[in-house]
């Protein structure tokens, strides 16, 4: 582990010497993820992308890109871009990243199930904003949206978060 590393704790969110509190999938954490089982994976996933509203917020960091009106991301597990960033229109099941709610207005991209997805072993597991204390996730890992914000300014391409028992 570094301190680039977001590490998962009993009191939040361990990075850079600080902790963050923040929310997990409404199941707690799974050794055996599966597709909407509300659970966040264990394990140790790699940052590999950020998104942001550019319409609410400035760019965080420089390899963060814009989410427009038509960006979706596919959540059909018998889909052939299950677990990837896709354009609406798109005729699959699938998650607006664009939401009328800040939840997704800022975005870290892990790596769980990606790039190569196996169906039903959960789409993304994103980084995002809560929509309060204490309110659990899909599976994601949120966070107060200064927390956010802070975390997305500071974290690199080769941090990673790490979820353990």
């Amino acid at each position: 582990m570094t301190p680039n590393d977001l590490v998962l704790t009993p009191l939040g969110i361990r990075f850079q010497g600080l902790r963050f509190p923040c929310t997990i999938g409404k199941t707690g954490i799974s050794t055996n993820k599966k597709e909407g089982d509300g659970a966040t994976p264990l394990g140790t996933h790699r940052i590999v992308g950020m998104f942001y509203r550019a319409d609410r917020m400035s760019r965080p960091t420089a390899w963060a890109k814009p989410i427009g009106p038509r960006d979706l991301w596919s959540d059909d597990a018998n889909d052939s871009q299950y677990n990837r960033h896709v354009r609406a229109p798109y005729p699959h099941s699938h998650e607006a990243l664009r939401r009328a709610d800040p939840l997704y207005d800022l975005i870290i991209l892990t790596d769980w199930n990606w790039p190569n997805a196996i169906a039903g072993k959960g789409s993304a597991i994103f980084i995002h904003q809560w929509r309060r204390r204490g309110y659990p996730t899909e599976g994601c890992i949120a966070f107060r949206r200064d927390h956010l914000r802070k975390i997305a300014r500071q974290i690199t391409k080769s941090s990673r978060l790490i979820v353990r028992l």
